[in-house]
């Protein structure tokens, strides 16, 4: 069925409530407005308010709530309106809920799910297009994943709430109304944690997530009209990282460009570069190159376009690689 990115993920919240009662979804303007993206339209008037609950704008009370829930027993879906609106809750995220299991000795869960709209491109103003992924990968005691298709949007989600552990669901928000076939019947083809490989290719790899997967598969699109053959692979989980599938490849290409909207400082691709070059040494060919967004803050609408990473920033990358 070809459906929206945002669409799917809706079908996998209903589908998630559906098959369990304990599933309940909190979030501001969730309920009856059906969330600023609609990802939950219409689920409140047919699950009813007391399994999709309008919340204060109050982002440290919803995850704490969530968070007694389900110590309670219950499986909580938050939403995070936009991604820069999570740093209210941030202690309740990386002090409470990533630490319950370690801190009991593995005697309490948090079956918590995360929903946070990330990255930029929707021409949004301050703090609505924020990549702030990396502060929960660093933080043990949580799942971070990112999908980037309607399919892994829809499989995903359910996966993340069927787990005990706490989940980070970071979803690319300019990729909600993109388009494409999801069989709905299907069971997942990928654990949770793992990467998948998008293309094949032999001269490069050139790893992505969330809203820039696509942009990684428009460039390798480019590079085989020029006569190079690029393997893309969607990394998907964030935290932990398929190192394994990633070093297949490279040990395969021997080059690896590495592609996501956050600052390239301290980002994810530093230390996928690092666990790299320690696995795939002396297959390398190239060093590890990244593309990412500058170390500013993200700069205003109009500006957006020069910030985020393009086919030609990616392709620029892969020719250093190819030259070396």
């Amino acid at each position: 069925m070809i459906t929206t990115f945002a669409a799917a993920l809706n079908t996998g919240l209903r589908r998630a409530m559906d098959d369990d009662t304990k599933v309940v979804l909190l979030g501001e303007d969730i309920g009856k407005l059906g969330g600023v993206f609609r990802v939950t339209d219409t689920l409140q008037k047919d699950f009813g308010d007391n399994r999709v609950i309008d919340t204060p704008l109050a982002e440290s009370g919803i995850v704490g709530t969530a968070f007694g829930m389900a110590l309670r027993g219950y499986r909580p879906v938050v939403e995070i309106q936009f991604d820069g609106f999570v740093y209210p809750a941030f202690d309740q995220i990386v002090s409470q809920v990533a630490k319950i299991h370690y801190r009991t000795g593995g005697k309490v869960t948090a079956p918590l799910t995360i929903r946070i709209p990330f990255g930029g491109g929707i021409g949004a103003v301050e703090h609505h297009s924020e990549s702030p992924e990396v502060y929960f990968a660093h933080t043990a005691g949580l799942r971070v994943v990112a999908p980037s298709t309607p399919a892994d949007a829809y499989s995903m989600i359910r996966q993340a709430i069927s787990l005990d552990d706490p989940v980070v669901f970071f979803e690319p928000k300019r990729r909600y109304w993109d388009k494409a076939d999801v069989d709905f019947e299907g069971e997942p083809d990928l654990p949770l944690h793992k990467a998948r490989v998008c293309t094949h290719g032999t001269d490069a790899t050139v790893l992505a997530y969330g809203g820039t997967v696509a942009t990684a598969l428009a460039a390798a699109k480019i590079a085989a009209e020029e006569g190079h053959s690029l393997e893309v692979i969607d990394l998907r989980s964030l935290s932990p990282i398929d190192v394994d599938t990633i070093a297949e490849s490279v040990d395969k290409t021997g080059r690896l460009v590495i592609v996501h909207e956050a600052p390239v400082f301290a980002g994810l691709g530093a230390e996928i570069a690092a666990r790299v070059t320690e696995r795939c040494f002396y297959q390398l060919e190239a060093p590890v190159l990244r593309v990412g967004g500058y170390d500013i803050p993200y700069p205003p609408a109009k500006l957006e376009k020069h910030h985020l990473p393009d086919p030609d920033r990616i392709l620029a990358a892969v020719d250093r690689c190819l030259a070396a």
